[in-house]
């Protein structure tokens, strides 16, 4: 979902003139290259297996999201920027770049990751904030303009906010889409940019870190406090991707293939893979204030998952809080639409976290 302007019709135009031979916009679909993971530790450095690699988006695909990533800088300013500091960095991953020469000129080289900063502006000279980190979902996609409302309650309340552009993220150049690592070192990139907000953003309290995200910002959520319990101090997880395995049964062929393109292998062959990127098999290591919902007719993360990641954690005896909206309108995006219900539950949120964050 997009937000649809005068600014991303320019954007289009734009694109016309450096793409030539374009006459309608491209999608900005696209299957990444595989990479594979294989570790007991949530979301730890990958090992290689052998698996074609699917074909990533086109060139022009690749040219149109990055016009699409300019102007919505530009918008992010235009809409946010009354009530918010906003600014971009580049930073180095604590995981190197994947290339196909391991000796190459550049090989074991960090990937240079992107983010997005936002600072109230209301906070004075000097003043400490909490600090959340905000992961973007999708698979295949960046921080986008439907977090705008979002961002500005955020900013209302009093929190920085740190938005990881983790490898893997559109718009910025076929490199760094083709350099997703589902559960893999995408997990890390999140972390290195939650340590470097906290080390070099001025506003920031490093004693109130919170980490929250939907869906696949969901599960990276999910991973982070399970490797690093003791960086946060609190997390939201809505509707989060949370059993691989059991998502593989429920999803199409087609799906299956674009995962088994990011992980190496289908699930049928190696189920062991999809688990360890799993994060309901790491319910034993929550050690934090957490907040889960889900909505019972989610159409993208079946209930059923979170469920079972719920179930998990009363197994291994956690104290947690969740709850599960009854077909709730909205489906998957219930809760970060713009009506009555969502600013509820966005409210019950935000209050789950001002008990730890203090804002």
């Amino acid at each position: 979902m997009r937000i649809k302007s005068v600014w991303t019709i320019c954007g289009i135009f734009l694109t016309f003139a450096i793409i030539p031979g374009t006459s309608h916009p491209v999608s900005a679909q696209g299957q990444a290259q595989p990479q594979t993971q294989t570790s007991g530790q949530a979301g730890a450095a990958p090992q290689t297996a052998p698996a074609a690699r699917p074909a990533g988006p086109s060139g022009q695909t690749q040219q149109l999201e990055g016009v699409e990533n300019e102007i919505e800088a530009t918008l992010w300013h235009l809409r946010v920027g009354d009530v918010a500091e906003i600014d971009q960095f580049e930073i180095a991953s604590s995981k190197p770049i994947r290339m196909p020469n391991p000796t190459g000129q550049g090989a074991g080289n960090p990937l240079i990751l992107y983010l997005y900063t936002f600072t109230p502006k209301k906070l004075a000279a000097g003043q400490k904030a909490p600090l959340i980190v905000f992961n973007h979902d999708g698979i295949h996609s960046h921080f986008n303009m439907p977090y705008v409302h979002i961002v500005r309650e955020m900013m209302d309340l009093g929190y920085v906010v740190v938005a990881p552009e983790y490898r893997g993220s559109t718009g910025y150049g076929e490199e760094y889409f083709s350099q997703i690592d589902y559960g893999g070192a995408e997990v890390d990139d999140v972390h290195d940019v939650r340590n470097w907000a906290v080390a070099n953003l001025p506003h920031v309290d490093p004693e109130r870190v919170g980490i929250m995200g939907w869906s696949h910002g969901g599960y990276i959520t999910l991973m982070n406090i399970f490797r690093w319990p003791h960086d946060y101090k609190v997390a939201y997880a809505g509707c989060p991707v949370s059993d691989l395995v059991m998502r593989m049964g429920y999803k199409a062929q087609a799906y299956r293939d674009l995962y088994a393109g990011f992980i190496g292998k289908q699930a049928e062959d190696d189920p062991m893979e999809y688990r360890k990127r799993s994060p309901v098999f790491y319910a034993d290591k929550l050690d934090m204030p957490l907040l889960v919902h889900s909505n019972t007719n989610d159409e993208d993360v079946n209930v059923m998952e979170v469920q079972h990641l719920i179930e998990a954690f009363k197994a291994a005896g956690k104290t947690f809080d969740s709850k599960i909206y009854d077909n709730a309108p909205g489906g998957h995006s219930f809760n970060r639409l713009d009506t009555a219900l969502a600013r509820q539950s966005r409210q019950e949120i935000y209050a789950f976290l001002a008990k730890y964050l203090k804002p």
